[in-house]
């Protein structure tokens, strides 16, 4: 079965402002072994190289029996025509939402792709996120240049600053005309996508030739058709860390337990991943995976088992689960409209140390939320490279005049994916996919859901 069955060619399809007409500054690669009468360019690719969107043998199959072409993106990479002229071409680079490691990275790499590779010469960053593009604000916008962004990649952070809110989509756009420009690079999760798609619908409502391009960034890797989103190797590196420390403090006191809070508002993969990569952790709460506190099958009572039988325990808690705990608090908003969650982090403290209190049982509690440690790190050296890609192309994308889009890596292949598709739904933790399950086998935690009539249940033996 596809898991993507319900997209359409039409999902797929990247916009583009014109024909590209211009040869390309790129260097033509000609291989050694080059035969005469075929094309010599190996490095320049062609809207009709694809990349499978399922490439699993059975959906191949299924669409060769109907007699159907699979589903393919776009394949990412140098045209050897582009859209705009080198030397008249103006560019912008805005980072918006929350910091994340690599931010630095894709700035620095867009900024040398386009000086060294594409001979442009006029870059701007813009401060503040979006709303360094509102009249609002009096913000300047910042000259970029190789010099500019040498050293920028051992930065955490980002050198443009970031912000969140919501602000008029027109308001934007005169300010993008007022600067003349031509390409506007925006680095950003799924509310900066969102707003780059209505920036592209109000440029097109006016007849405006400008390029939109979108760089993923989410620490939680939850962007719908995004395989891996920078910062998310550095972050689970970083987690870790935290995660081994936690073990340590577990494992230093009698009934230690060690309880980390990691992000994940929507997707517990940064506590999946980082749960693996030590298998340290006994018990991994992710918001797509319900939870129970109280009963027999509860995450107390299995604590208070993992206690009697090993004498220690580390939980790892994404920020977003356990969320119907908080569910008669007030409705709450951050600045970009998001809900504000309940924070799960104290609120599993508290209830954990009643519980043992009720019990008379002596424990324990470290609790660690590294979460503004984690997030304002550098990026290690695989995100480097991976950033470094994601620049590349998407300032190929930009001057070939691709739009409304953004740079994905899938099935280890660099794509184009409209930001319309990306932004349609979210990406989570498949509760029955291999990740999953072997966090399940490397934790060794039982289901932490309580049957409908628990209360019936009689009390668990505490000598089993």
């Amino acid at each position: 079965m596809n898991t993507y069955n319900h997209l359409t060619e039409e999902d797929i399809v990247i916009e583009r402002l014109g024909v590209p007409r211009m040869e390309s500054p790129v260097r033509c690669f000609t291989p050694p072994d080059h035969v005469p009468g075929k094309p010599p360019c190996k490095n320049f690719i062609s809207d009709n190289d694809r990349v499978l969107v399922d490439a699993s043998e059975k959906y191949f199959m299924e669409c060769f029996e109907k007699g159907e072409a699979p589903l393919s993106f776009e394949k990412a990479g140098p045209r050897d025509k582009i859209f705009f002229h080198p030397k008249k071409v103006k560019c912008a680079i805005v980072t918006a939402g929350g910091l994340c490691p690599g931010l630095n990275d894709v700035i620095r790499s867009i900024v040398l792709e386009l000086h060294f590779i594409y001979k442009v010469q006029n870059v701007i960053g813009i401060p503040f996120g979006y709303q360094g593009l509102s009249s609002q604000f009096n913000h300047e916008v910042i000259p970029l240049d190789p010099e500019r962004v040498s050293y920028i990649h051992e930065l955490g952070g980002t050198i443009l600053s970031s912000s969140r809110g919501e602000y008029p989509v027109e308001d934007l756009v005169d300010t993008l005309q007022q600067l003349n420009v031509n390409i506007l690079f925006a680095i950003g999760g799924d509310g900066t996508l969102r707003g780059a798609n209505h920036i592209v619908a109000e440029i097109q409502r006016r007849g405006l030739f400008t390029s939109v391009i979108g760089i993923p960034k989410t620490i939680d890797n939850d962007i719908f058709l995004v395989e891996k989103s920078f910062g998310f190797d550095t972050a689970v590196e970083t987690a870790a860390q935290v995660i081994r420390c936690a073990h340590t403090e577990a494992t230093g006191a009698p009934n230690g337990i060690g309880l980390v809070k990691l992000m994940g508002r929507h997707s517990g993969f940064i506590a999946a991943y980082a749960a693996l990569a030590l298998r340290e952790v006994n018990f991994v709460l992710i918001p797509e995976s319900d939870f129970d506190l109280e009963g027999p099958q509860g995450l107390l009572e299995g604590l208070r088992r993992r206690l009697a039988e090993r004498g220690h325990a580390v939980v790892v808690v994404a920020e977003g689960a356990g969320q119907k705990f908080f569910a008669t608090d007030p409705v709450r908003k951050d600045p970009s409209g998001n809900i504000r969650l309940g924070d799960i982090g104290p609120h599993l403290v508290s209830r954990i140390k009643s519980f043992f209190e009720d019990l008379r049982q002596e424990i324990n509690l470290k609790y660690i939320d590294p979460s503004y440690i984690i997030r304002s790190q550098p990026a290690n050296f695989s995100d480097r490279i991976f950033c470094g890609f994601l620049g590349q192309h998407a300032v190929h994308a930009g001057m070939a005049g691709k739009t409304n889009m953004l740079v994905s890596l899938w099935n280890n292949e660099y794509i184009h994916v409209p930001i319309r598709a990306a932004v349609a739904k979210r990406k989570q933790v498949d509760l029955e996919g291999n990740m999953w399950l072997s966090v399940l086998e490397s934790t060794g935690q039982p289901s932490l859901k309580n049957d409908p009539d628990w209360n019936a249940c009689p009390a668990p033996d505490p000598g089993k």
